[in-house]
């Protein structure tokens, strides 16, 4: 059981991601309304999975994004460059002088604390990002003559705008032709959508988009509201999380039957900092469920379905194994939610240890 996976011999890059990088002001214990400093991140649920595959996993990677170019669209360029992400494709977009037409995206996040949850307040409106339109990336070259082994976006760029939806369904067109397996986060968002047709919309940009997708993530709700789909009588299954899922997988392939792998993080929540966590993946009709990871204590719980998600790609990029993908996802996300910020901070030596069972004892 195996993927159809592009050689890295005939790839310039091992994954390529399409998303917004937004700058990430983070309190750290405190709060936003009461903050007086932020420690400065970057972040975006699409590009978090390049840099993971890059900094633990020490793959190729690079991101396709757009940046007005003044002091904070290279602030967050700084930031992607020191985690070893291409920025080659990087549309750099004129500064007006005050972000009246277009602007860098801004996200403060708190990261939550026992029965607090944690907050993201992200300020995004008119970005840069968000005004990328077909036409505006040279698939042709970049999947073609380039080659890339996987190519990861998500449901959170699509949501920005009528231009980013449309970009999006053409970018998985393109790597759909050139043989590139094509990754989705369906990341559901109500907030990014109601003001480009909602629900309505949501599911009919979804549904367009999944008919390119190899290797959909996202959990029940996810398939529900994004992509239209219902599981009968899911309330009284008795291990909702899992077993809704695999309803709903059944049903989705189904429809979509070039769906070669689904798979979601399931997470049973205490408190802000604890979580039971574990990761199922479906893949050619069958289920594989990872290492469970009861009464995880979260640091930082933003991204770590992202590091799920880049953990799952390096399982099949390395070792073309369904096991070891989700092995390695679930491993990567619960390891990426002690630390802060939104990206990994992990080593492959360390996620690894993490997948054989081995504990916190000190390291010397």
């Amino acid at each position: 059981m195996s993927l159809k996976i592009r050689p890295a011999s005939e790839c310039h890059y091992d994954q390529l991601s399409l998303g917004e990088v937004m700058l990430r002001l983070d309190p750290g214990e405190g709060r936003v309304r009461t903050a007086r400093q932020f420690t400065a991140w970057e972040g975006g649920g699409e590009y978090n999975t390049s840099r993971g595959l890059r900094k633990c996993f020490n793959l190729k990677t690079a991101v396709c994004t757009a940046f007005v170019d003044n002091e904070v669209g290279h602030l967050v360029e700084d930031f992607i460059m020191q985690g070893g992400v291409a920025t080659d494709f990087i549309k750099w977009r004129e500064d007006d002088g005050i972000g009246r037409t277009v602007r860098n995206g801004l996200n403060f996040t708190e990261r939550g604390f026992g029965i607090r949850g944690a907050v993201g307040v992200p300020d995004r409106g008119n970005t840069a990002a968000s005004q990328l339109k077909p036409g505006d990336f040279d698939w042709d070259h970049i999947f073609g003559k380039l080659g890339v082994r996987w190519f990861h976006t998500g449901g959170i760029f699509a949501a920005l705008s009528e231009s980013t939806a449309a970009i999006t369904i053409e970018a998985v067109k393109a790597a759909n032709k050139y043989g590139t397996v094509v990754s989705y986060d369906l990341n559901y968002r109500p907030s990014l959508w109601k003001t480009i047709g909602g629900l309505k919309k949501a599911q009919e940009v979804n549904r367009e988009i999944a008919k390119y997708v190899d290797v959909m993530i996202g959990n029940e709700e996810d398939f529900t509201a994004s992509l239209g789909f219902e599981v009968k009588g899911a309330e009284d299954l008795k291990h909702i999380e899992t077993d809704a899922f695999k309803a709903m997988i059944e049903t989705a392939v189904k429809e979509f039957p070039n769906f070669k792998v689904a798979a979601t993080t399931l997470r049973h929540v205490h408190t802000a900092t604890v979580n039971d966590w574990s990761a199922i993946l479906w893949h050619e009709g069958k289920f594989f469920e990872s290492r469970k990871y009861p009464r995880l204590e979260i640091l930082d719980r933003v991204g770590g379905g992202d590091s799920f998600a880049s953990g799952l790609q390096f399982g099949f990029l390395s070792k073309n194994d369904p096991q070891a993908a989700v092995e390695y996802g679930a491993a990567h996300g619960a390891f990426a939610s002690t630390t802060p910020g939104d990206t990994s901070m992990a080593t492959q030596k360390e996620i690894e240890k993490l997948m054989k069972g081995g504990g916190a004892r000190v390291v010397r």
